[in-house]
């Protein structure tokens, strides 16, 4: 189920088509009715109106939701490239020839770190995922060494620059991990189905293209919720615009 809130387009059509299904079984139990009772209409009317209500609020607090988690893997972003960046800067406080692999390794690494941001949610990033847990070790191990050897406070400075920059990669993957709860959309989705029923159930005709109108509506809603909090799975994503351009300059 996780897996599958990483493709937004397919949340929408599923939801178009599960909430357009449920307001024509509502027409249709609504024409199998034997009696129809005028004054239960503002009794229904009402709770509708409830139902729609809820499921609007529900909507903007998801939407809130999954606007402050990709504000939070942007800064995430920034944070981990001025990291690396200023790692490397730091690294030149190391003696020769430590200075200059510790310097080819964090350009390595950066490099690795924009692959992540790139890869899609259905790109087996395993052997990415194991290059970069390596050289993360390779780089430090070479920071200890030097630090062990000549330990200054001088040293001390580029062992902190490494585990920041170290740290920063398990605070942007928490980042990602940090969705909309599954029960959050089991409800908005249970409230969906059941006000489209009601729709139908309330419509004394069958009106086929107006049953589709709240269905788009909303299926519209979860694909904008949904593309915004999968990390790399939607349309709208981070792009890692710090770390490339740090790639650059370095390189450069």
């Amino acid at each position: 189920m996780r897996q599958m809130m990483n493709y937004p387009v397919l949340i929408a059509v599923i939801t178009l088509i599960s909430l357009w299904a449920f307001a024509l079984l509502g027409a249709f139990l609504r024409s199998k009715k034997k009696t129809d009772d005028e004054s239960e209409n503002g009794e229904f009317g009402m709770v509708l109106s409830a139902t729609l209500t809820l499921l609007g609020l529900l909507i903007g607090f998801s939407f809130a939701m999954a606007i402050g988690r990709y504000d939070q893997r942007k800064n995430y972003e920034e944070e981990e490239a001025n990291a690396i960046g200023t790692e490397y800067v730091r690294a030149d406080l190391l003696p020769d020839p430590v200075r200059a692999k510790v310097q080819a390794q964090l350009v390595q690494y950066l490099d690795l770190r924009i692959k992540r941001f790139d890869a899609h949610a259905s790109h087996d990033i395993t052997e990415l995922a194991a290059k970069t847990a390596g050289l993360q070790t390779d780089m430090w191990r070479e920071v200890q060494t030097a630090a062990l050897a000549n330990p200054t406070p001088v040293m001390a400075t580029v062992v902190t620059g490494m585990n920041d920059a170290l740290n920063r990669q398990g605070y942007t993957q928490a980042a990602r991990l940090n969705r909309i709860p599954l029960p959050a959309w089991g409800l908005m989705a249970s409230i969906s189905l059941f006000s489209n029923f009601l729709i139908g159930f309330g419509a004394k005709k069958r009106h086929f293209v107006m049953f589709l109108i709240v269905p788009l509506a909303i299926a519209v809603s979860f694909l904008l919720i949904a593309d915004i909090d999968s990390p790399q799975g939607g349309l709208i994503r981070v792009d890692p615009v710090n770390l490339i351009s740090l790639a650059d300059s370095l390189k450069g």
